[in-house]
């Protein structure tokens, strides 16, 4: 019998709540989830219903309103600000719809970024960003800009700054949402390869159910809570057809 993994990330009865004026909108209604070592966990949902709030939250983006999140058991918001930055450098990758790169720097310079903010000198983050980018299969793209990259070449950018710090976890919002469907998948792919191959955990934001089936765990969120759904689906296993998110 395998031996269940060790709790990496876990949210325990988590409430974000908005002002605007004085109505409150609440948009988590207390959530628990836990994210385990290693694993590859979909969290799926209609729009609007507070995915990309606890995905927030987990990453130490945001804090929330009640509740707590622990990282290898320690209370995340217990920390000073300080502590936070330091897990959001090195604990934590990001990947957004969007990409979020600055368009007047190139590849490199754009993957550099997460290392020069955690102070690594300057030559090692530039060998570091380009051995990043070769990983993603962006070795011949270094100077390049975004505005000269195609959705998906700026996709692997964004991955590659994500990765560049050694993260334990990486969070992933709608990686694919941005993109066709062919380009979509060959992220997809590049994820799951990145994911196996250095034994990180991945945590992502799909409404793809094709996609969220290949996942350990799919859990699945409505009206600000999340519910245990579905059974997974196998392992990494490629879908029978093509098609990505």
């Amino acid at each position: 019998m395998t031996e269940p993994r060790e709790a990496l990330l876990v949210g325990e009865e988590l409430e974000r709540e908005y002002r605007t004026g004085p109505e409150v909108v609440r948009v988590l209604r207390g959530v628990s989830i836990t994210v385990r070592a290693g694993e590859v966990v979909a969290l799926v949902g209609a729009s609007g219903v507070g995915k990309s709030t606890l995905l927030h939250l987990l990453g130490a983006l945001d804090r929330p309103s009640a509740g707590r999140v622990l990282f290898q058991g320690e209370d995340l918001f217990a920390r000073n600000e300080a502590g936070l930055a330091r897990y959001r450098q090195h604990e934590v990758g990001f990947v957004f719809q969007f990409y979020n790169l600055l368009g007047e720097m190139s590849a490199l310079e754009n993957a550099m970024l997460p290392a020069l903010i955690a102070r690594c000198p300057r030559r090692e983050a530039r060998e570091r960003a380009a051995a990043a980018l070769a990983e993603v299969g962006l070795g011949d793209r270094l100077r390049h800009r975004p505005g000269e990259m195609s959705g998906g070449e700026q996709q692997r950018v964004a991955i590659a700054r994500a990765l560049m710090n050694g993260p334990r976890i990486i969070l992933a919002d709608e990686p694919t949402g941005n993109l066709d469907q062919a380009t979509g998948q060959e992220i997809v792919e590049l994820l799951f390869r990145v994911q196996r191959e250095r034994a990180m955990t991945l945590l992502l934001i799909t409404h793809e159910p094709r996609l969220a089936a290949r996942c350990d765990e799919q859990l699945r969120m409505a009206d600000g809570r999340l519910y245990q759904p579905v059974v997974a689906g196998p392992r990494l296993a490629a879908p029978a057809s093509g098609g990505g998110a």
